[in-house]
């Protein structure tokens, strides 16, 4: 019985093969655009789940207001880890990174520095906490001393062309000599360490043996022991701000109480986030690594899952359009014989064929598309071939696949009586069906939202990039290394000034663009009480910052060499005044002080406001900051006078090699760095307009087949209307409009769904858009004009037929 249902639903498909056809690439698109998507967000969910106890690392974050500014760190102090694993018989062991960023590495008796990976200082249980084997070395005495310094495999081999590296000496940051004690795998791409390959022992950072509370500049990672409750966990943490933090402060603020603290509406609280959440959960500031966003991933299953919808119900809906043609073929089954169960296993046994074809050739579309999708998304997936799991998956979504798109057909066509299809009424079963019309009208829903999305993610991409961010972002670049120069760094400044394309250069400690950095206090002269402090950025520039990146001086005036009290001038922004309660030239001559280490007070005076720029994502607000006339040598920006780029480079890096030998010439254009800040969020409208096509395409190729068996149907109608004097452009208009309908209703329901969801998208940035009513025009006109050149072709071709034809036949 069986292998008769297979050889009949061959031949059936095989008669059919326009329909057969729509619905095997309808299927294959979708399930294809489905595949893509959840190897995307498996990829996404993973991060940071293969490290050894995973579920049981928690790290340590800090929300702090003070001085008027509201910090989220991801970081906490220097002691928090020595403290919680003496306080807490809960915590299993505990490890602190202490981020450096890239840095220049070389072989001992090289001449040559490379920009070597990200580097941080790690504590000497990082190998046991996270599960990292190393592949030379001894894990139990890598990093216990100062100097020393564990690298990845791929560092072994870029500069010492060997994986065992063990004893080999090393150059970092130009000065610090190393001896390399260990090499470990490189780490996973979904990992939050994967752009790390260099691992100093955290002995050799002596900030980290300080007793500083107020400073949080180490990622603090914990292990909690089988069995410990996180929320039970969680209030002991937040204990550790009356037991540690406040007697810290004490000392430096005589007199502060808990209670007084609490009432200036300052706070600082501690709260453990897990490892695995990290990366989809984070609006933390200066994380280690790029992060996600929960909603994209929210935002691509939803895209995926009706991807998989869309397709079915393109197959019921050219099923059931296609039931004119058989429903003689089920009178006659039935008047020999057969009963409904068989004619319902007949057809699923025809929709699972459809779906085990077009997973076929979806696999297809999926080897040959994804390294294009890997280029698009920005990732480096793979389809699992060696995992069981993917090939029951994929063996299971066949059949289900196979059942959900062929039910509804199948009971729809099995339920037709013999003695009305036998008799040419079977029209009646076929008309202007409410279920139908429906799955029409949901698949252009899902499309128009999916077109809303798509504009409104480049409409933010657009304003952020053309956004005046209050500097000069354009033709202006950036020497990361320009500490590599030496006691020449102002020479060589010089020299590039000279340049005749050059405008100005400038060198400071940090550049506008968003990068780690962290905020310090300070205070009015002569008022040291926490809750008058001032919590602000500390940029050391020189009096050539302003200008280069033009910069807007409000009040007051530049920084001037000439100047001998300008060595404790600081100029700040504007974000400043609401924080001191003064306008722009009233700050002019306000002293403020800075606490050194040794709780003395440093003086400085304001002598110029400037305009507020943006320094920091578009997703946060603009904070505090102070210029200080300070000598820097960590940054160089070139303000350049053409786009000539090639011949000024050149240059350029002329003058690098004869001041900076053997050092990298490595440099960077300002609205480059800028952009890929924003990386993710292009790469996001990239991957949704690619599937919102996808989606339009499925929805339009059933269209397509839904307006040739409607055009079919109405054969009699059409040829009696151009007897009667109708012409081509009413016949074609009559068939396009009742389509259209269907069209419009989806439209209008999309429209509130397409706005909502992205206002709510548009809520991570605090500088953004709003959707406008322009958007929902553009998008409700695109898919009207898709869906009507898609039905217009085979209107058209029904009204020019012959109408003697299709009135012969009866």
């Amino acid at each position: 019985m069986f292998r008769n249902y297979i050889k009949v639903a061959f031949r059936n498909l095989k008669n059919n093969p326009f329909l057969t056809g729509l619905n095997i690439l309808g299927l294959a698109v979708g399930i294809a655009g489905a595949i893509l998507i959840g190897l995307y967000v498996l990829d996404e969910m993973g991060h940071d789940k293969m490290f050894l106890d995973s579920n049981r690392i928690y790290r340590v974050n800090t929300d702090v207001k003070f001085g008027g500014a509201a910090i989220k760190a991801s970081e906490a102090s220097a002691p928090m880890a020595e403290a919680m694993k003496n306080d807490f018989a809960e915590v299993e062991e505990t490890v602190r990174f202490r981020n450096q960023g890239e840095i220049l590495i070389k072989r001992e008796g090289s001449i040559n520095n490379t920009n070597g990976d990200d580097a941080t200082y790690v504590d000497p249980s990082f190998f046991d906490f996270f599960g990292i084997e190393l592949l030379s070395g001894n894990k139990n005495t890598a990093l216990q001393k100062a100097n020393s310094v564990v690298i990845t495999q791929s560092v072994a081999r870029k500069h010492f062309d060997e994986e065992n590296a063990i004893g080999e000496t090393v150059i970092l940051k130009n000065s610090e000599t190393y001896q390399v004690t260990g090499v470990i795998k490189d780490l996973p791409d979904n990992s939050f360490l994967r752009n790390h390959g260099i691992f100093m022992a955290m002995d050799g950072n002596h900030a980290s043996k300080e007793n500083l509370w107020g400073s949080m500049n180490y990622y603090t990672y914990f292990k909690l022991k089988e069995g410990v409750d996180l929320g039970n966990f969680q209030k002991k943490l937040s204990g550790m701000l009356e037991t540690h933090m406040l007697p810290w402060a004490q000392k430096v603020f005589p007199g502060m109480t808990a209670e007084s603290f609490t009432a200036s509406g300052d706070y600082i609280n501690y709260f453990a986030v897990p490892l695995a959440d990290i990366y989809l959960h984070s609006d933390r500031q200066n994380e280690m690594s790029e992060t996600g966003s929960i909603k994209n991933i929210y935002i691509l299953t939803f895209v995926g899952v009706f991807l998989i919808v869309l397709a079915c119900v393109n197959f019921m809906n050219l099923s059931t359009a296609h039931s004119l043609k058989r429903a003689k073929e089920v009178g006659i089954r039935k008047t020999l014989g057969s009963n409904r169960n068989k004619l319902i296993g007949q057809f699923l046994i025809e929709s699972g064929l459809v779906a085990a074809i077009s997973v076929i050739m979806a696999l297809v579309i999926v080897f040959s598309s994804i390294p294009l999708f890997n280029e698009l998304a920005g990732k480096d997936v793979s389809v699992p071939l060696n995992e069981p799991m993917f090939w029951i998956t994929i063996f299971g979504a066949t059949l289900f696949l196979g059942l959900i798109s062929g039910s509804y057909p199948a009971l729809f066509l099995s339920g037709f009586k013999p003695i009305n299809t036998l008799k040419g009424n079977s029209k009646s079963h076929v008309g202007g069906s409410g279920i139908r019309n429906f799955l029409v009208i949901f698949q252009f829903t899902v499309s128009v939202v999916l077109i809303i999305g798509t504009l409104v993610v480049y409409q933010q991409l657009i304003f952020i990039q053309s956004k005046d961010l209050g500097y000069e972002k354009e033709q202006v670049l950036l020497l990361d290394n320009a500490f590599s120069v030496g006691n020449r760094l102002d020479a060589f400044k010089e020299e590039v000034e000279n340049i005749s394309v050059v405008e100005s250069a400038t060198i400071s400690s940090q550049m506008p663009t968003p990068s780690d950095r962290s905020n310090s206090s300070f205070f009015k002269e002569g008022q040291y009480n926490s809750e008058d402090a001032l919590q602000m950025q500390e940029w050391g520039v020189d009096e050539d910052y302003i200008e280069t990146l033009n910069l807007e001086i409000i009040a007051g005036r530049n920084f001037d060499s000439s100047i001998k009290t300008d060595e404790d001038a600081i100029i700040i922004n504007q974000a400043n005044l609401k924080i001191l309660g003064v306008k722009a030239n009233e700050a002019i001559g306000i002293r403020i002080n800075e606490i050194d280490s040794g709780n003395q007070p440093k003086i400085y005076t304001v002598i110029g406001v400037v305009k507020d720029f943006h320094y920091s994502s578009m997703r946060e607000n603009i904070g505090a900051l102070a210029l200080f006339n300070r000598r820097s040598s960590g940054k160089m920006a070139i303000k350049l006078k053409t786009n000539n780029y090639t011949e000024t480079l050149a240059q350029i890096s002329k003058l690098w090699k004869e001041f900076a030998p053997g050092q990298p010439f490595d440099y960077r254009f300002m609205d480059d760095e800028f952009n890929d800040v924003y990386s993710a969020d292009l790469r996001l409208g990239k991957v949704f307009m690619v599937f919102t096509f996808l989606s339009i395409f499925i929805a339009c190729l059933g269209l397509f087949g839904l307006a040739s068996f409607n055009a079919q149907k109405r054969t009699k109608e059409i040829g009696v209307r151009k007897v009667l004097g109708a012409n081509v452009w009413q016949i074609t208009m009559k068939l396009t409009l009742d389509f259209l309908k269907l069209v419009s209703i989806a439209v209008l329901i999309a429209l509130p769904l397409g706005w909502l969801s992205m206002n709510s998208w548009l809520q991570d940035f605090s500088y953004r858009i709003e959707v406008e009513w322009q958007v929902l025009v553009y998008a409700a006109l695109l898919v009207g004009l898709v869906a009507a050149l898609t039905v217009s072709y085979q209107s058209i071709k029904a009204a020019i037929a012959n109408p003697i034809k299709s009135l012969r036949t009866e």
